[in-house]
């Protein structure tokens, strides 16, 4: 977490895409304007020493030339479609796929909420009981909430 963001870091994203930490960065440069604020941005110098502290072993070792840049979640993703390495190429394939998956997902909800309101006005209030039922297993599950106390046991 770095300014309220999660993110990674450059060097660790190049090795995951399997490209030199040189290559991204220079990739990242050429298209700066797909990496707004919320994207990427640059460690500060402070940033990097907090950073570097919480580490005990540090993998970056010797002296860096620049700061490393930290990208958020659609950053990653953003990477992904203008690096060139086999493996940026199948990660963004598989962006892609997952996204089609996710809208193909909220289609069939919208269609079958669609049918239920429809066959609702079909039919009388007898089977409003049946119809509201349908719609609360339609919902997300809420999270269960933690427990405040102390459980007492009986002996």
């Amino acid at each position: 977490m770095i300014r309220g963001h999660k993110v990674m870091l450059s060097p660790d994203l190049a090795e995951l895409y399997g490209v030199e930490t040189k290559v991204l960065v220079q990739a990242v440069k050429r298209h700066l304007n797909r990496f707004p604020d919320d994207f990427m941005f640059q460690l500060t110098y402070q940033e990097f020493s907090n950073l570097k502290s919480q580490i005990v072993t540090s993998s970056w070792g010797g002296i860096r030339r620049a700061l490393p840049y930290a990208f958020t979640e659609q950053g990653v993703a953003m990477l992904s479609g203008i690096l060139n390495s086999p493996r940026a190429i199948q990660v963004n394939i598989e962006i892609m796929r997952a996204f089609v998956r996710l809208r193909q997902m909220l289609a069939t909800n919208r269609d079958l909420a669609r049918k239920l309101a429809e066959l609702e006005k079909k039919y009388d209030s007898q089977f409003k009981i049946v119809f509201d039922a349908l719609r609360e297993l339609m919902k997300p599950p809420l999270k269960p909430r933690r427990k405040i106390g102390f459980e007492v046991k009986k002996p």
